[in-house]
Parts: C-alpha cells; structure tokens; sequence
C-alpha cells in the first residue's frame, strides 16, 4: 500500500505517546470509527511458496513453537498498546497467521483470558481463528470452540491432491474433508479459503472444486486467485499459470455458481450466505480501526485529528527479544493528508455494493471535496456509480478495480 510518512519511529521507539496523538492536527474526525483487533500467530509447519504473509518454518518442527513465551509476549504488547485505545469495545477478534491452529486449545483459551481481562470485548463479539485442515488441528476444534473461539476460517486451497502438492500444503483431499466436517459440527458460522487459476488449472478443474465447495455448502466461502507475489518461492521460480482470459472465464464461473446457491458476493473474494458475512473483514474494508499485535502486525487507529498505523517487529525472534523491555512497534506513521483518498477507497471500494457517501467523510475526517475530481472522473469512466448518498463500483469497475483505486491517488 503507498503512503507517505510524516514521523517515522525508530526501530527500538515504544508505543507512541497517547497524549502526544492527541495534539491538534489537520483532520476533523466526528467520531472513531469501529475498533477490531488482530493476533499474529507467524509459524507454520511449512511455507507455502506462494505466501508472502510473514510466517516462519520453526526449527525443529512444530512441537518447537515457543508458545508460552509468545503467549505472554502477546498480553504485554496488549498492555503496551492499552494507552491508544482507553475505553474503545473491541468488536471483533481475528487470530491469523501463520498457522494459529497450532496453538494448543490451552493456549488459545489463555489468550482470550487475557484479551478479556484487558479489553472490552462488545458484546456477541466475533472470534474468529485461522486453521488448517490437518489431522492434528482439526482434532482441536471442538477445544477452540470451548475456549470462545467463535468461527473457523479453514485454508483448503483447493481439494486436488495433485494441486495441493504443487501449492505446498501439508494436507490432503480426505484430511480438508474431515475437517470441515468437525467445523460443521462445532461451529455455527466458518469460512473456507479456496483458490483458483491454479497452475495449468482448467475452468473444468476450478468448477470441480467449486462443485464439491458448494456441496459442503460452508456459511462463508473465500475465493481468491493465486497471484505471483513478491519475495517468494513462486516469484522465482513461476509455475505456470493460467492465462487471464481463463482466469476471468473461472471467476464468471464462480459468480454465477455461487450465486444460484444462495451466496452473497459482498467483497471481491467473499461470498456469505445471510447473517455469516465477516465482521471483522468488513471492518476492514469499511475503513475501521485495528490493533494488530504480534509478530509483524499491522495497526491502523484513528484520533480525533489524525490517523496513525503500526507496525510490529517482523522476526519471531526478535520480537520475542524486545519483549522484555516492552519495545514491539517497529515503525509509527502518521497517514499524511494527501494519501487518505486513496487508502480509504483501496478498502471501500472492494466492497460490491459500495457504501455511503458520508463514511469517507466519517473515517478520514476529510470534507467531501476532496475526493470530487477523482469521483468525476471514475463516473465518466464507468467505472462507478454515483448518487446523492451512495458510491458502488460499477461491474467495470469490479473487474478493473486497481485501475479504479488508483484514481484517487494523490496527484
């Protein structure tokens, strides 16, 4: 994401200065937004060669997970952070990774003791836990549940063997199908992530995993296409990817499919049956507010005059290293003026069905003028939609959204 930054802490910087936030600035903010948080878990027993999330292979397997230090590294940068988000309820809870299923149920139920303890968690507010469909996790579901885990998110990928070899994942077909059904009968509401345009995946092949992802019929379905990321074992080695024209034969597929059966395609890779869209995803395409703790963790918190975003110390180890002396964001920017167009319509606009012309004005605390031009020219494109009151991405503008986001860059 490009932004600017105004004030930069250094490495070693603590949590930045409440009191200091609180000086007068340029924004005028009428209220803080919605306020979410988000648990970094960074291992995984093996990293996938298309991921560039920050996960890390332990040494000496899983088993060497240091969990109970990171455990109580995580409750001290929850501490650390109290300062910036006094008194606000927190309405939804992600733990991701990484691979947080491979925290025991113990040490997940520890957490959310913690997070409990120092936080006002709204009521009804959504857990959510990232899993994988392995044998050893998916025996720990009922345990998560029992420890107020909420809802699964459950990263298939895909239910082709011979693509989840070639992904690098450490399950199979029999063992995805097995979990899902455990998470059917301990959840009320989970997600699976699939993925499509696969290496020399055909439209057949991705209808195929669609097929059987539809008969499971979860609650909620993640549909991402695989794209070559930076810094990865796919960015240097390419495996060979479907042409775009396929790709867009695959993502019609999925629409039409998934809309027959009753799913709402409300962001551009998430599709909800009614009452199981996610909340805390929404959150964040809403333009909301999230604490992210540990390792790598990204935040983004509003002040009545300003907006700030975090970041965690990456590494493991050192993030469990600077624990002791209460030392974990990394890096501290001030989101510039200029650059909170822009920031707001990358998460706004990826939702279908748009949003209220007052939520730009309401989470950046800039009038409406500044983004008119950008609007005026994204209407005359047809890339979107205007009314008095509402702004929606155009079908245009859905399939050309980086092009429609980028209008409202700074000039």
């Amino acid at each position: 994401m490009r932004r600017r930054a105004e004030s930069r802490a250094a490495p070693d910087a603590p949590v930045a200065d409440a009191g200091h936030l609180l000086r007068p600035g340029t924004l005028r903010l009428p209220a803080l937004p919605p306020l979410a948080l988000y648990v970094h878990v960074p291992w995984c027993v093996r990293k996938c060669p298309y991921c560039d999330f920050n996960s890390h292979e332990p040494a000496g397997g899983a088993q060497a997970i240091p969990e109970a230090d990171y455990l109580a590294a995580l409750r001290a940068d929850l501490e650390s952070a109290l300062p910036l988000v006094w008194g606000r309820p927190v309405h939804s809870v992600f733990i991701g990774g990484g691979t947080p299923s491979l925290i025991s149920a113990a040490g997940i139920a520890r957490l959310l003791s913690d997070l409990r303890a120092l936080l006002p968690l709204a009521p009804g507010c959504e857990v959510t836990l990232e899993a994988n469909p392995g044998s050893a996790e998916a025996g720990r579901f009922a345990e998560f549940r029992g420890a107020g885990v909420t809802r699964l998110s459950i990263g298939v990928q895909s239910f082709d063997d011979a693509q989840l070899r070639r992904l690098g994942r450490v399950h199979d077909r029999s063992q995805a199908l097995a979990a899902i059904e455990v998470a059917r009968r301990c959840f009320d509401t989970f997600n699976l992530d699939l993925m499509y345009a696969l290496p020399e995946q055909t439209p057949a092949q991705a209808d195929a995993d669609l097929d059987l992802a539809l008969a499971l019929a979860p609650p909620h379905l993640s549909l991402y296409q695989l794209s070559i990321e930076p810094n990865t074992v796919f960015a240097k080695r390419p495996p060979p990817l479907p042409d775009d024209d396929t790709a867009a034969a695959i993502q019609e597929l999925i629409e039409a499919r998934t809309a027959a059966a009753g799913y709402l395609h409300y962001e551009v890779s998430a599709y909800a049956r009614p009452g199981h869209a996610c909340r805390h995803n929404i959150n964040y395409w809403r333009f909301g507010d999230y604490l992210g703790i540990g390792a790598g963790a990204h935040s983004k918190l509003s002040f009545p005059q300003r907006i700030l975003r975090q970041v965690r110390l990456r590494q493991p180890a050192s993030y469990l290293e600077q624990a002791a002396g209460g030392r974990f964001a990394f890096e501290s920017v001030e989101v510039a003026r200029a650059d909170l167009p822009f920031e707001f319509m990358l998460n706004a606009l990826r939702l279908n069905d748009g949003f209220p012309r007052a939520l730009f004005c309401e989470r950046t605390g800039l009038p409406p003028s500044a983004i008119e031009g950008a609007l005026q020219r994204a209407e005359a494109r047809g890339l979107l939609r205007c009314s008095l009151d509402w702004l929606a991405p155009t079908p245009l503008g859905r399939r050309f959204l980086s092009d429609l986001q980028s209008l409202f860059l700074p000039s």
